[in-house]
């Protein structure tokens, strides 16, 4: 019981050490995160349409 008292008490003081981000913060990442995964999305439908082009050029 001395054990699961002593990890409370370490794990309550290693909370109070914890930085979370603020609103911003969030939202700012939330947006980069979107954007690029946007960006990258477009550039591999782009690349994937090309190269079926291509693909079908060839094959006909």
């Amino acid at each position: 019981m001395k054990n699961l008292i002593a990890y409370v008490k370490l794990s309550k003081a290693e909370l109070s050490k914890v930085i979370f981000p603020m609103k911003e913060q969030v939202r700012n990442a939330y947006i980069t995160v979107f954007v690029v995964v946007t960006v990258v999305a477009l550039f591999l439908a782009l690349v994937d349409w090309i190269m079926s082009s291509s693909i079908s050029l060839v094959v006909r």
